[in-house]
């Protein structure tokens, strides 16, 4: 037969949420040791019973009625009986992280082109209610960490994620290049967006933030978007506008391949007509005008 236990206490590893006890043969006047900010839950039957809270309970009829209501047998001396007992972490849990696993698509609104979009961060969750943790999430597994919680809710964080990313970036006109700005606004309305999915669990969302939104810098598309706003920003210093310079672009290239003859010549003559150019503009912007 197998050894009763009559000492029960916690023994899973630290950062655990969940931790069940890994035997069933509980004895009747046993202790059960709760550690600080832990709850103990017993299960029997699939359906939660009694629980205790901090501290070292002996079990009697007192602090577990619903189980010896249950089990209705004639309690006392050392009776055997069968219940799990599940540790519950109450303690805030700041370590959970969450991010695409591949790029989502998403369309940029300021180019109009679809980008691969990566999106990461950090959350963190407390259990506030132990029998609905227990009762909906843990099911056959026999401890809940942090890692498989991430697991668990990854699909439904990263629709939303998602969703919201593409509705928001539309309305807002944010192209994705640029979003880092709003990472603090975002975050706080994704925590919000989330909320009711984590309760629904019996998980307080205590964090939830978006550290970083970006996308592959080696994609063709990327690049390309990249060198359009370098040009722009560029201009936009020089204060001339964006025809002009490429027109510029293409005589310098002209100039360089040193087309033998007429190709440099013209490339030449172009440069010199804008030299002419720029130096009539320098001299009105300096007042007096060049004088005939």
């Amino acid at each position: 037969a197998m050894a009763l236990i009559d000492r029960v206490k916690f023994d899973g590893p630290p950062g655990t949420l969940v931790w069940k006890f890994p035997s069933e043969e509980l004895s009747w006047g046993a202790q059960v040791i709760v550690n600080q900010s832990q709850e103990a839950l017993f299960f029997k039957g699939g359906k939660a019973m009694d629980l205790l809270g901090p501290g070292t309970h002996q079990l009697d009829t007192a602090n577990i009625p619903l189980l010896r209501g249950l089990i209705g047998a004639a309690f006392g001396g050392k009776t055997p009986f069968a219940a799990e007992i599940w540790f519950v972490n109450r303690a805030a849990q700041l370590d959970g992280k969450w991010g695409t696993k591949t790029p989502i698509p998403l369309m940029d609104p300021k180019f109009n082109v679809p980008l691969p979009v990566r999106a990461f961060g950090r959350y963190g969750v407390r259990v506030g209610d132990s029998r609905k943790l227990l009762s909906g999430l843990v099911g056959a597994l026999p401890s809940l960490t942090m890692e498989s919680l991430g697991e668990h809710f990854r699909g439904l964080v990263m629709m939303k994620v998602k969703d919201y990313l593409a509705e928001t970036v539309m309305n807002k006109k944010v192209g994705y290049l640029e979003i880092t700005a709003y990472l603090e606004e975002i975050s706080a309305d994704l925590k919000g967006k989330l909320e009711g999915d984590f309760s629904a669990w019996g998980l307080e969302l205590i964090n939830f933030v978006l550290e970083s939104v970006n996308v592959p810098e080696e994609d063709p598309v990327v690049q390309r978007l990249r060198k359009i706003l370098t040009d722009k920003a560029e201009m936009d210093i020089l204060g001339a506008d964006y025809q002009k310079k490429r027109g510029l672009d293409i005589m310098e290239k002209a100039a360089e391949s040193g087309n033998a003859g007429i190709g440099a010549g013209m490339g030449l003559g172009m440069g010199m007509g804008a030299g002419a150019q720029m130096g009539r503009l320098a001299a009105g912007a300096l007042g007096g005008g060049a004088k005939k």
